[in-house]
């Protein structure tokens, strides 16, 4: 039997984890402005259920390249929604239309996608300004074994250097008041039970970026 999706904020909802896409966690935001897919959920005749019931899906977002399933052409034909991809990983959506950004794409007035790189080359992050400020980060930070946000090195890695720059530059954008939480693209088992990371921009001020450059690399 197919596990519901679950709400982890009044507009939000997160997917079971992707078997297709190693475990990845994919979200719909509920906006009056149109639906948003963040990644690639299971697809199976109970997602198109819900989905439908949310009202379909208008944007098809993707942060990162493991958040690409072999399904995207199927859910792209079902619900005529526009999908988007930062520039250097559109290669993996081949014959298909896709809208591509470089450095930021507003989705809607609430939504902004920004580049992240470094997990991967296109790394991406959907910032959503609900609720105090929503960063849907895919795999470029993730909840440690304790439920922390971290940058998380593994042997899948594009660039470490530029990954911690990146988290440097998210939090050179967004304050204590414009970021509240995170709805991580994986490890969501390590929330135990909350759905997103709560006191967001907190918990990742207070990282040693420094020392984080010289982590290595684990499975």
């Amino acid at each position: 039997m197919s596990k519901e999706p679950r709400q982890v904020l009044e507009s939000v909802f997160a997917f079971p984890p992707n078997r297709e896409t190693l475990g990845g966690t994919a979200y719909l935001i509920v906006e009056n402005d149109g639906n948003i897919l963040v990644d690639c959920p299971p697809w199976t005749d109970h997602t198109k259920l819900f989905l439908r019931e949310q009202g379909g899906v208008d944007w098809f977002i993707f942060t990162h390249r493991q958040g690409i399933s072999q399904h995207v052409r199927q859910i792209q034909e079902t619900f005529t929604c526009q999908l988007v991809i930062q520039e250097q990983e559109a290669y993996l959506l081949p014959n298909l239309k896709v809208t591509t950004f470089s450095d930021r794409e507003e989705i809607t007035p609430h939504c902004l996608l920004i580049w992240t790189p470094g997990f991967s080359p296109g790394s991406s992050c959907l910032y959503y300004q609900a609720w105090g400020g929503v960063l849907f980060t895919g795999r470029h930070i993730l909840p440690n074994q304790h439920g922390q946000p971290v940058p998380l090195r593994t042997a899948k890695t594009f660039h470490w250097p530029r990954q911690i720059a990146s988290v440097q530059c998210l939090l050179d954008q967004f304050t204590q008041d414009t970021l509240q939480f995170i709805c991580p693209g994986a490890n969501t088992g390590f929330l135990r039970g909350q759905g997103r990371i709560q006191g967001a921009y907190e918990a990742l001020n207070q990282l040693d970026m420094e020392g984080l450059r010289y982590v290595e690399a684990g499975l």
